[in-house]
């Protein structure tokens, strides 16, 4: 193409139609068009993100939430592990970008079956990398178990990042975060509850005490409640300024001053956010889901 493009052309010939610019093919102009696109899409997403991060269009500083505490889990391995499952994915990305400029040049010195196996190569890593990115939606969607609104001021005790013990005062309509595990056992417990509406297992559940009528059900309901009752809470959960509650009787103070009247929040979909500010969560997707599309 390079040789092509270099010849002289007259004027008349250039510009009187019939004929591309500067010779390029058809297919060639049109790659060029989607990529030129693709890059200011991109762009603009990654700029509007920029401006909303850095407050221009509201003071966000101090809730947008630690990307290392966001995206800190495994599959199979639970948490603890923040950004590794990004960094993975990045390389499974860019190992596929390489196995496909392999793939290109065994097909310049018509090498049919380099070609072959490096496109194989670029669709096993192409179809591991939206794997993983399905996985990480599922993640986020789902939550890491959500929170509730403090209706009251009150001061607790906890545990900071450094791990030293320090007061701390959770204002009125602050978020009180609960632990990952609190999210699957309240789901089960849910579960549970639809089971025995429809009559599962009901005539087990009457021998779990001794006691009869009324007394039976309510010490029914107090073992259930401990069973799931959270054994940590968190404050400040997504920030650099974590705060750990893992105190019985503490944790019984906040979620006695939970404010009833709004509901908890779990996992991130376009109307709300377990994380952060709302626009971290359509960030998270228009990006990412872009990102994966094309």
């Amino acid at each position: 193409m390079s040789g092509e493009a270099s010849k002289l052309i007259e004027n008349d010939d250039l510009w009187g139609g019939g004929r591309s610019p500067f010779s390029v093919t058809y297919g060639k102009m049109m790659m060029w068009f989607f990529l030129v696109s693709d890059a200011l899409t991109f762009s603009g997403l990654l700029i509007s993100l920029g401006f909303f991060r850095t407050g221009v269009f509201g003071d966000l500083e101090g809730f947008w939430p630690v990307g290392e505490k966001v995206f800190e889990a495994l599959p199979g391995l639970g948490t603890g592990f923040p950004l590794i499952y990004v960094a993975l994915m990045t390389f499974l990305l860019i190992v596929s970008s390489v196995t496909m400029v392999l793939a290109v040049e065994a097909g310049h010195r018509n090498d049919k079956k380099s070609v072959t196996k490096w496109l194989v190569w670029t669709v096993i890593g192409g179809f591991f990398f939206l794997g993983s990115q399905a996985w990480e939606w599922y993640h986020f969607i789902h939550g890491s178990g959500g929170y509730y609104i403090s209706a009251n001021e009150l001061v607790v005790d906890g545990v900071d990042q450094a791990g030293e013990t320090i007061s701390y005062t959770v204002a009125a309509g602050e978020k009180v975060y609960y632990g990952a595990e609190h999210g699957h056992s309240h789901e089960d417990h849910e579960e549970e509850g639809h089971d025995e509406h429809h009559g599962h297992e009901h005539a087990s559940n009457k021998k779990i005490s001794g006691m009869g009528g009324d007394g039976h059900n309510d010490h029914a309901e107090e073992e259930v409640h401990e069973e799931h009752s959270p054994k940590v809470l968190y404050l400040n959960k997504y920030q650099t300024s974590i705060v750990t509650v893992e105190d019985a009787g503490t944790i019984t103070k906040l979620l006695a001053a939970k404010n009833e009247n709004l509901p908890e929040t779990s996992g991130a979909d376009l109307s709300s956010n377990e994380y952060g500010p709302q626009q971290y969560a359509n960030f998270f997707f228009f990006v990412t889901g872009f990102h994966g599309f094309h």
